[in-house]
């Protein structure tokens, strides 16, 4: 595995259908920009279409031949869930690549509208259900690949998958926040024991970016503490640009056999090149993930039909 893969290493992705969640920013824009600059065809899954609309303008003018699409997703709501995943299938019949990016970190306490925790509801609820919705899609698309976007902030984290339900406790939103992550990695994991069970031959890899400068840092709090957050990330993290490159090695690197975990090869994670790690297969419990796949169907009601 080269230490020094970049996007450079990309191969051309003509012929592929690809969904980014939260492609308007951060290392969703740059995989997106990425993606579509080597031919993929490239929807961005935004709740905010306008501003989907302005990042869709920026790679047109770097790439006045992009196949780009701007389509709104609120992972907020379950009902606007189920309504992307309508939308998509009128427009398009197959999935190569379904990348599950958007994420917040730690707002202010609060709810999404189906009533879970709000960290919960977006970064994992949200997407476990907009796979499920479009895993047949993806199964019957040749080579294709589910992305789950992991943290390094879930590295020491147990899994405690019980806060999913909105609550007047006050609860510490940091925490939340890695709960959310891991329970992302072990989404990643359990779909492709699943995929395997069933001898599809769709991938499910997750990855982390490591400490990237984007806007999710210092969301929702304060402006001194905001200010300070982003000075901080000058000097010890990297950009969105590098910060993406684990996110596309993990969806397009022909080496990988599914189930990985890829992240920065430098030290602690911070910051570096993509690389496989083992961090995962150590937090990893079969029976705690096989519990949290029933729950989340539970809570979602969307059952995934392989």
């Amino acid at each position: 595995m080269s230490r020094e893969w970049t996007k450079q290493d990309l191969r051309d992705q003509s012929g592929k259908i690809v969904i980014v969640t939260g492609g308007n920013s951060g290392i969703g824009y740059e995989a997106s920009k990425a993606l579509a600059g080597n031919y993929a065809t490239v929807v961005l899954a935004v709740r905010n279409v306008n501003k989907g609309r302005e990042a869709l303008d920026k790679i047109k003018y770097e790439f006045p031949n992009a196949n780009i699409h701007v389509m709104k997703l609120d992972l907020n709501d379950l009902e606007s869930v189920k309504e992307f995943s309508r939308e998509f299938r009128g427009k398009f019949s197959s999935l190569s690549l379904l990348i599950n990016n958007a994420g917040i970190m730690a707002p202010t306490q609060r709810i999404t509208k189906d009533g879970f925790e709000s960290q919960f509801g977006v970064n994992y609820l949200g997407h476990f259900a907009l796979t499920g919705l479009l895993i047949d899609l993806i199964i019957k698309t040749p080579d294709s690949r589910v992305i789950s976007v992991g943290s390094l902030a879930a590295h020491n984290t147990k899994p405690e998958f019980k806060n999913f339900k909105g609550t007047k406790k006050k609860v510490s939103l940091l925490q939340s926040y890695a709960q959310s992550k891991l329970a992302c990695m072990f989404f990643a994991k359990e779909l492709q024991y699943r995929f395997r069970a069933k001898n599809i031959d769709a991938k499910s890899v997750a990855c982390h970016p490591g400490i990237v400068q984007t806007y999710l840092f210092g969301k929702g709090s304060g402006k001194l503490n905001k200010r300070f957050t982003r000075a901080s990330l000058k000097l010890i993290g990297q950009s969105a640009e590098l910060g993406a490159y684990p996110l596309l090695y993990a969806a397009t690197e022909h080496s990988i056999r599914g189930g990985e975990y890829i992240g920065p090869d430098g030290r602690k994670g911070i910051k570096g090149f993509p690389t496989e790690l083992e961090i995962l297969d150590e937090l990893f419990d079969e029976h705690v993930s096989n519990n949290l796949w029933i729950l989340s169907e539970k809570l979602t009601g969307v059952t995934y039909k392989f």
